[in-house]
């Protein structure tokens, strides 16, 4: 059986089953943790993110590759979750701008439209991190583009991408040092392995799943995988590098005539002035962000070919990574109200109604439930900063893993817009202190980021499977203590585990510390455990704090 064109129909399919795959597996993508905490992570937040592709697919009318790819790509954009999902996103975004326009493709157009998918990808990410998902991206397309050579059945091109992507994946361990140490491979790969595994199942004829059965809801998999445990090592690196100036520009004819738009060229002239540069354009706008040192000489390059609709410019302490896909349909599709703006809102996202209710005592606007176990999507955020109706918004994620779908909501809606990248509720606690109303939105971003480093973040957790990690070894169900993103202790009674924490985290500059107890902590213990630290630590004033928080018996701030 040999397949030399790929129509709508059959594309479809490939979308709906390779996310039936991956929601039929994502305990097994959940369970190769880096650190064996019980955080729902890549497996949830891929899944999550693919779901809403489908999504938008379903409301397609098969017949048209391109419009297939490109439903699926903007519902994969507005519903990625965490790092993982971020990325899948921009390997879909990139695969739909390559078919854009096309009815039906060819088995070359297929190939080139999984490296396209690899390029977005990697732009996406300013630090990319080899022996991850890009790097099985990256090999399983160039092994598509070879094949596509030698060969036009699709379905041959299809089955040396998935046989190099599971190659690539065995790789990863010998390129992620992190990944060999613990005894995995990479699980965001493993993620696109499955699937691919779904992708060539259709074009096979073969039946992985049942392609009449629907793929679950968002809300149904959130249930289901409410207490699924994994956690993504990919974050986004802070950064100190000058301004970060973030530019859009509407494409004016008169100007483009006179100066005609070439991006690549444009984004090589711009890489001359600074950093984390990321270009992306369509028929009618231009959106640039950069960190620079001199932001008034970018706005003076866009300005050239067209009129200025926004521009941002920010003292800036980390890594942004901004992403731009259909924001002229995010404009128009935003709820219009007649009720006044604020000119500042907060939004945050936590897990436990007690550090939910701290951060509303503190001025947040909008808490979103999320973190360890779910990361909020894209849309979650862009919702929010709708519904919280302010000018200015500072966004706090609280978690390393949330920062890309907050950055990336940022960068799509009409509102001045800050990530401030606490990845700890102490963190975001300590940053949401610092905000000045009186103050404008670049100055508390600086100052809130300030407060970032004002604080030590201990947690408290169990550990999911046995493992060795930091020369420590773990048994499944053990207590662990981990200071910031290392952990210190581990062993089967908690008291005992606490203890070793916080003498790890506790020195003699230390003036405060505060408990936030979970909601499997009883009141005695914590007693106890107060009572500890004012014996071991007679300078230390302690505060104690109600968070009802699932997973993580205790989280500490250490200032």
């Amino acid at each position: 059986m040999t397949l030399k064109s790929l129509q709508g129909d059959k594309i479809a399919q490939m979308f709906i089953v390779g996310a039936t795959n991956l929601s039929n597996n994502v305990k097994l993508v959940d369970s190769l943790n880096v650190f064996p905490v019980p955080d729902g992570d890549t497996g949830t937040n891929m899944n999550l993110s693919i779901t809403s592709g489908v999504k938008e697919v379903k409301k397609q009318t098969p017949e048209h590759v391109g419009k297939v790819a490109g439903a699926f790509a903007k519902g994969l954009l507005m519903g990625a979750r965490g790092n993982s999902g971020v990325i899948l996103s921009q390997l879909f975004r990139g695969f739909s701008k390559s078919v854009e326009g096309k009815e039906e493709l060819s088995s070359k157009q297929f190939a080139e439209a999984f490296a396209a998918g690899v390029e977005m990808a990697y732009k996406a990410v300013m630090k990319p991190v080899e022996g991850t998902i890009l790097t099985v991206a990256k090999d399983s397309a160039k092994k598509a583009q070879e094949e596509a050579k030698r060969t036009d059945d699709i379905i041959s091109i299809m089955e040396a991408t998935l046989t190099e992507a599971k190659a690539s994946l065995e790789r990863t361990p010998d390129l992620l040092p992190v990944l060999k140490e613990v005894g995995v491979v990479d699980s965001g790969g493993k993620g696109l392995v499955i699937i691919y595994e779904g992708f060539l199942a259709v074009l096979k004829g073969e039946k992985l799943v049942d392609l009449d059965q629907d793929v679950p809801s968002m809300d149904e998999l959130v249930e289901v995988e409410h207490h699924s445990n994994a956690q993504s090592f990919m974050s986004t690196e802070e950064i100190e590098f000058g301004y970060c100036t973030e530019v859009m520009v509407k494409f004016e004819e008169d100007k483009i005539k006179q100066n005609p738009f070439d991006e690549v060229a444009f984004r090589n002239l711009l890489d001359n002035h600074g950093d984390s540069l990321l270009v992306v354009s369509d028929e009618d706008l231009l959106k640039i962000h950069i960190h620079a040192e001199q932001p008034g000489d970018v706005i003076t390059h866009a300005q050239k070919y067209g009129s200025l609709i926004n521009v941002k410019i920010e003292n800036m302490r980390e890594q942004h990574t901004h992403l731009l896909d259909e924001t002229k349909e995010v404009y128009e599709e935003k709820p219009i109200t007649k009720k006044e703006k604020a000119e500042f809102g907060i939004i945050t996202v936590a897990m436990g109604e007690g550090i939910s209710k701290m951060f509303k005592s503190l001025g947040a606007g909008i808490v979103i439930e999320g973190g360890q176990t779910m990361n909020p999507s894209t849309e979650d955020f862009v919702k929010a900063i709708s519904d919280l109706n302010a000018k200015n918004v500072v966004i706090l994620p609280n978690n390393s893993n949330i920062i890309m779908a907050a950055e990336q909501a940022a960068s799509v809606v009409e509102e001045s817009v800050v990530v401030v990248a606490s990845k700890t509720v102490p963190q975001g606690l300590a940053a949401l202190l610092a905000f000045n109303p009186g103050a404008d939105l670049q100055s508390n971003a600086e100052d809130m980021r300030g407060a970032l480093s004002t604080v030590k973040t201990g947690q408290v957790t169990f550990a999911v499977r046995d493992t060795s990690i930091d020369g420590i070894e773990i048994k499944k169900d053990d207590y662990m203590g981990i200071a910031e993103k290392q952990i210190v202790s581990s062993g089967p009674e908690r008291k005992v585990v606490t203890q070793s924490l916080l003498e790890t985290m506790i020195d003699d500059e230390t003036e405060i510390l505060t408990i936030i107890r979970g909601e499997d902590t009883t009141e005695a213990e914590t007693e106890a455990l107060v009572t500890f630290v004012e014996s071991e630590f007679e300078d230390v004033e302690v505060e104690v704090y109600e968070g009802n928080q699932p997973l993580y018996s205790y989280i500490f701030s250490v200032e």
